[in-house]
């Protein structure tokens, strides 16, 4: 027993992953399989700019949010912010953030609650300045919390339920997770996007900024068993988990900051993480097999992430021809050769002493002083510019 935290963990839910029905107006647009309720349902939507908050609201009612959460208790909204600089497709989109704070409010939904975390090269406080959030919870009212502030929230031991895969060995003295985030639904925010250490990023990596604190960098090495880790640990402290991805502007490279903006033009949405990120392998034109976290939370039985079996609304996944790859830069380069290559003896000395600030000096120089002025920056301007997403993140203010 955890005398901390076990008081506050809610009643476990029934076995297996909540799905819902979807409704009929949908059910002639399913481009996998039947519509067996057993399955995990992704709706994925093709949407344009003139249109997309409305497609999110038909998305989120398709996926079914309102039956996967608990309008009992508090909700958490966990926007993803990659990058400080607004950079499109690695951060969560003004219009993502807008549309599912109006469709939970429409909803009813009690004490929706904003939680950012923040990284050793990435400040929450410039990356909502900069992708215009802050307009959008002063519109909706919504309160915003930060897991690394020890006023607004403490990390406390939680003694999993589940067996883990490494993080009781990575922590052995204790795994520790926000007390605020026990007994709340959770909806993610994340992106379609490449990953350097995971090959692609989505729901399931979201909660690893969310659940760990800043030295969850010792994990790195063992990323794939870590996000299982998580997953398991976010079935057993919140009643309801969902998904709402962003892919209006896909991010096709090493992400995830260094990428290529790529117009996908659609959004996602799922009550299971696993299926949403292997939906979102297929977009981009990965396979989900090939990525770990995705096969082992499968195999643990923690979600779907095989494409047969999973039910989807909306857009054929057919209709998508994306090929994306996601490649290598400077700091995946360093990364591997400390955490994967032949230079793994010697993480403990490199992250787990003051030597880590090297580090952390070395990644903000590279992406913020070399890579974005050099080349970021006329991508970003590029797609301001020319792409009719970029015309209207700047219709939001600032």
């Amino acid at each position: 027993m955890n005398p901390v935290t076990d008081h506050l963990i809610p009643k476990p839910a029934k076995a297996g992953i909540r799905v819902c029905k979807s409704p009929d107006i949908y059910a002639k647009t399913v481009d996998v399989g039947d519509t067996d309720s057993k399955r995990s349902t992704v709706a994925v939507f093709k949407t344009a700019p003139e249109r997309v908050l409305d497609d999110y609201k038909r998305l989120m009612e398709a996926a079914g949010l309102r039956a996967s959460l608990d309008p009992s208790v508090g909700t958490i909204v966990k926007n993803n912010i990659s990058w400080h600089i607004m950079y499109p497709s690695a951060n969560t989109t003004p219009w993502q953030l807008e549309a599912v704070l109006a469709y939970l409010s429409d909803c009813s939904f009690k004490e929706v609650v904003v939680v950012q975390n923040e990284t050793v090269v990435t400040s929450a406080a410039k990356g909502e300045r900069n992708n215009r959030y802050v307009d959008i919870y002063r519109r909706f009212g919504v309160k915003v919390l930060h897991n690394f502030k020890p006023q607004e929230m403490r990390f406390v031991p939680y003694r999993p339920k589940a067996r883990m895969n490494v993080l009781d060995r990575i922590y052995p003295d204790a795994i520790r997770i926000p007390d605020y985030f026990i007994g709340r639904n959770i909806v993610h925010l994340p992106t379609v996007k490449c990953h350097i250490y995971t090959g692609m990023t989505g729901a399931m990596k979201n909660a690893f900024g969310g659940l760990l604190d800043n030295s969850r960098h010792y994990c790195h090495s063992r990323i794939h068993e870590t996000l299982v880790d998580l997953l398991a640990i976010q079935r057993e402290i919140h009643p309801g988990i969902f998904t709402v991805m962003d892919g209006t502007t896909a991010g096709n490279g090493p992400g995830p900051r260094t990428m290529e903006p790529v117009e996908m033009n659609v959004l996602l949405a799922s009550a299971d993480p696993v299926a949403a990120d292997a939906v979102s392998c297929r977009l981009m034109g990965l396979e989900p097999d090939n990525i770990r976290c995705i096969r082992l939370a499968h195999e643990q039985g923690l979600g779907c992430g095989r494409l047969s079996d999973i039910h989807t609304v909306g857009t054929p996944l057919s209709e998508f021809r994306f090929q994306f790859r996601t490649g290598q830069n400077f700091a995946s380069r360093t990364g591997r050769l400390l955490w994967f290559g032949p230079l793994r003896a010697l993480q403990r000395l490199a992250f787990h002493t003051p030597l880590v600030y090297i580090f952390i000096f070395a990644s903000a120089f590279y992406h913020d002083r070399f890579w974005y002025p050099i080349l970021g920056r006329t991508r970003v301007e590029r797609w301001l510019k020319r792409s009719p997403w970029g015309a209207l993140f700047q219709r939001y203010k600032e």
